[in-house]
């Protein structure tokens, strides 16, 4: 692509024309003469670009030209005030593409368009200019010595990142990571998922255009085996920063315990509780909280409210109106700016959620709405389903679908309902509804995850960190301030005397 910033039917048009490109961006590395793949629009199956493959050789020149580049200091020792402006001045930049990026998430990912313009670029965005407006703002410590002695706690840079990515929020993701890496110091090489690399490859091009050296912001592209791997296994790479499945996460700790005890960040998988009371004054009020915390983004989302925990008397008036309120969750194209509910990532994924709706049935869960596959484009479409009866030895109760599928199981008591949030192996977030404040800090403090919302559907912003208990990760928190601790060392200089 050129820099002239393109419209959303100008990346549409490249895409049915199958011209999208993705591939690595490694200085001396030319990405357009590496193997390659097709990449699809997960819509209507067409082929809309290639995507470089990647392997260990390349994995390896990105990871030395990210040491060279930290050690020489071009970036790593720059002022923390010159870094932000570098950063802004990216911000800038891609504001004026962010129709483009749009486009790109949604025909690469199957977002709906008006979600990735009204959401995930603006919040894109706002990340990476609250770290780099954050990164002169952070300061060290003096220690309480005596005399004889000043002691210094410092952070500094922890040296080569390696930011593996998900398909679910392509860019979203790339700024949670990469905004804090970046703003630190480091040299950070982004991993994107092979299914959605059009934005992080398009933003990291926009980054070494508002002046980025090329050796602080790389990315290399590829399959989990011949990109991802390597960059775990890799000696020289301080910290490896995953968000993805668990069953992946596993693996990184394998990669770090294999090669040089790399440090590993993991957010990883959810079933999320919403546990609604039924001293709630006005269901509905909280339907559309529900129902975007069920399915929004297509239920493609690790904090996805899978699991809707409700107080026996109001549950059936409750799922009658959630199941009014989908009246206008529109499934379909991802172009259409309608369209709330797009398709499954693809296929593989597709034949899992469907796996759900069958073992649904067989385990005595009674479908209330929806159920179906939907014979649209690729076929790949999966319309919001409401399942009522699900008890906790379900497989719909107790593992991440990652798809539109929505469990409903209720309680008689607030000692029940706490049991049942907890009587996961996650613990990624959770929401309560309750007019009680006494009740709500209770479970608040009870359930264990890392995000509790009351009285509404959220993850937080960009101030409160966000992460898991449990199987949904450890190792540190993206967002908030607290991003900035994966990202770096501490060091103490003491001087004597």
């Amino acid at each position: 692509m050129n820099s002239q910033p393109l419209t959303v039917e100008q990346v549409f048009a490249r895409a049915r024309e199958g011209r999208l490109w993705a591939g690595h961006l490694v200085p001396g590395l030319q990405a357009e003469a590496q193997p390659s793949f097709a990449t699809l629009a997960p819509h209507d199956g067409s082929q809309i670009g290639q995507v470089a493959l990647g392997s260990a050789e390349v994995v390896d020149a990105a990871v030395r030209t990210a040491r060279a580049g930290f050690v020489d200091g071009e970036w790593s020792r720059l002022a923390p005030a010159e870094r932000k402006r570098v950063m802004l001045r990216w911000v800038a930049l891609l504001e004026q593409h962010a129709e483009e990026l749009a486009a790109l998430d949604c025909i690469d990912g199957g977002k709906p368009i008006t979600e990735c313009r009204e959401t995930d670029i603006p919040e894109t965005l706002n990340t990476l200019a609250w770290y780099a407006e954050a990164v002169d703002k952070l300061y060290g410590k003096v220690a309480p010595t005596g005399g004889d002695a000043l002691g210094l706690i410092v952070k500094e840079p922890i040296g080569v990142v390696g930011a593996v990515l998900p398909w679910n929020f392509p860019a979203q993701m790339f700024a949670w990571k990469v905004g804090p890496a970046l703003a630190s110091g480091n040299s950070v090489i982004v991993k994107p998922a092979e299914q959605t690399s059009m934005s992080a490859y398009r933003m990291v091009q926009l980054a070494h255009q508002a002046g980025v050296p090329a050796s602080a912001l790389l990315l290399v592209t590829g399959h989990g085996a011949d990109t991802g791997q390597p960059l775990g296994l890799h000696p020289d790479v301080d910290v490896v920063s995953f968000t993805g499945s668990t069953e992946v996460g596993r693996k990184f700790l394998q990669y770090s315990a294999r090669s040089n005890l790399k440090e590993i960040v993991l957010e990883c998988g959810g079933k999320s509780p919403q546990v609604v009371f039924a001293d709630v004054p006005d269901l509905d009020a909280i339907v559309d909280d529900v129902l975007s915390a069920a399915f929004w983004n297509m239920g493609e989302n690790c904090s996805c409210g899978s699991r809707l925990i409700v107080e026996r008397s109001i549950k059936d008036a409750l799922i009658e109106k959630l199941i009014a309120g989908l009246a206008a969750w529109k499934v379909g194209d991802p172009t259409d700016p309608a369209t709330r509910i797009g398709p499954m990532i693809e296929q593989v994924h597709f034949d899992k959620v469907r796996g759900f709706l069958e073992a649904a049935g067989e385990e005595g869960a009674r479908l209330v709405h929806g159920g179906q596959t939907l014979a649209l484009g690729s076929g790949w479409f999966v319309e919001p389903t409401i399942y009522d009866e699900v008890t906790p030895g379900m497989r719909l109760f107790q593992e991440e679908v990652f798809g539109p599928l929505l469990a409903v199981t209720p309680f008689d008591s607030e000692e029940e309902a706490l049991s049942l949030a907890n009587d996961t192996a996650y613990g990624l977030a959770a929401s309560l509804h309750t007019a009680d404040i006494k009740r709500a800090n209770r479970m608040a403090f009870g359930i264990r995850a890392g995000t509790v919302s009351v009285n509404g559907f959220s993850e937080g912003d960009i101030t409160t960190p966000f992460g898991g208990y449990k199987l949904s990760g450890f190792g540190g928190r993206d967002n908030g301030l607290e991003a900035f601790e994966q990202y770096v060392q501490t060091k103490t200089v003491w001087y004597v005397n």
